[in-house]
């Protein structure tokens, strides 16, 4: 899953983590659905991805080819890049004037594209196909600029043997940061950890919505996360370094070592994503479950999504928009990405998602769909939005190593990121 975290809530989707996107028609039997009318005069339209590279490519052409057997009058032509070079090329592109008709964007950037008129807005789309948080993020004003195509969610997973070892009760939905904190105190013991949850940007944005608080004021020209509810939900993060989960000294934040503690039987809880269902399932001797992640004031969970717009400029809007909302919800799409573990279709229909839930571990695969009804929303700023994701995982690490104190860590974070604000 492309690690672009999405909005909506909302994402996170958040990711909340009814098939057919259609407009005043309902699918046909072979899944194409679309407001958009159907050509009459054969087109060709162009589509650009990164969503297919890397195993996927053959998955994606057989979404097309029945796209293409629905809607003879239209072919696309598809250029995968790898999602390293995707962007570039884009944005190169855009620039000449050269984008495809359709092509793939992440939350991360879509509140640039959309404000700088490249994405044409979609008419007539059923939205209620989509999950809300998910369909959500991707418009402005009311209105569609792109759909999604994909999400994933941030979970707590939880290793089952050690809480029953430990006499704690596993994780529920109704779960809170204290219930999460008294269990992990009570599950650290000798060389097993009670938690883990990455000392990080994307980490505190998201504790930041469960306790109530906003990184950026109202009309985003300022940060807000210094404030009481900013200050607990560094603390959340700062205070179980050292006590309940691994230092950076001890490895914590370095590749892999998370996953390595839990499938080593020595992590009892661990926030991360779905992504990971399909290592620790094949780990037969693993027994672990998920459930949705607590929160203090409110549940909020992290959504990563792709999604396509049509260009503002494509000479084919009407077939581009058709084939998008084929590629984001006909059956045909749900089917393949449900049986080869290609991303999580971002559709409503539970019943078209139900075979999901019967996959095997974890057996809780419904708290997937649970996390979207709580999304929180990401920060985005425009080109600085790296440069901001590093100083607030810099000054919080840097707390959390004890050497400055929490306060001092926002303070200094609400300065260097208004300087790029301004």
């Amino acid at each position: 899953m492309r690690k672009s975290a999405i909005a909506g809530v909302g994402l996170a989707a958040a990711l909340g983590m009814t098939l057919a996107a259609c407009s005043n028609s309902s699918p046909d039997p072979t899944g194409s659905s679309s407001g958009a009318p159907v050509a009459n005069a054969p087109v060709t339209i162009t589509y650009s991805n990164f969503i297919s590279n890397s195993g996927n490519e053959g998955n994606l052409k057989t979404i097309v080819d029945a796209f293409e057997a629905a809607n003879p009058n239209i072919t696309v032509d598809v250029k995968t890049l790898p999602y390293s070079d995707y962007f570039t090329a884009l944005q190169t592109d855009l620039a000449g004037g050269t984008q495809a008709d359709v092509f793939d964007i992440e939350y991360a950037n879509y509140r640039g594209y959309q404000a700088d008129g490249v994405l044409a807005p979609l008419k007539g789309v059923d939205t209620s196909a989509y999950r809300a948080s998910l369909v959500d993020a991707y418009a402005t004003d009311g209105t569609s600029y792109a759909l999604p195509t994909s999400f994933s969610t941030v979970v707590l997973f939880y290793n089952k043997d050690l809480f029953d070892k430990a006499g704690v009760s596993y994780p529920t939905s109704s779960w809170t940061w204290a219930d999460e904190k008294a269990a992990a105190e009570k599950l650290t013991q000798g060389d097993v950890f009670g938690d883990y949850q990455p000392i990080s940007y994307y980490e505190f944005y998201k504790t930041l919505v469960q306790a109530g608080g906003s990184f950026l004021n109202a009309d985003g020209t300022a940060v807000a996360f210094n404030s009481p509810e900013g200050i607990a939900a560094a603390h959340w993060l700062v205070d179980k370094s050292g006590s309940v989960m691994p230092t950076a000294e001890q490895g914590a934040g370095t590749p892999d070592f998370d996953t390595g503690l839990f499938t080593a039987g020595k992590l009892a809880m661990w926030h991360t994503g779905i992504w990971l269902f399909g290592t620790l399932a094949a780990d037969t001797s693993l027994n672990w479950d998920i459930a949705v992640e607590p929160g203090s004031a409110q549940q909020a969970s992290a959504v990563f999504s792709n999604a396509v717009g049509v260009s503002a400029t494509s000479e084919h809007k009407d077939a581009a928009q058709k084939f998008a909302e084929f590629l984001t919800s006909s059956k045909i799409m749900v089917d393949i990405r449900l049986n080869s573990g290609w991303e999580l279709p971002a559709i409503a229909d539970d019943a078209q998602l139900a075979p999901y839930l019967d996959k095997g571990a974890p057996a809780n695969r419904q708290a997937v769909f649970d996390s979207l009804k709580g999304v929180a929303l990401p920060p985005t700023i425009g080109d600085n939005q790296a440069q901001m994701q590093d100083l607030v995982g810099q000054d919080l690490t840097e707390a959390a190593a004890g050497r400055m104190t929490v306060e001092e860590a926002l303070a200094k974070a609400e300065k260097e990121i208004n300087k790029l604000l301004g």
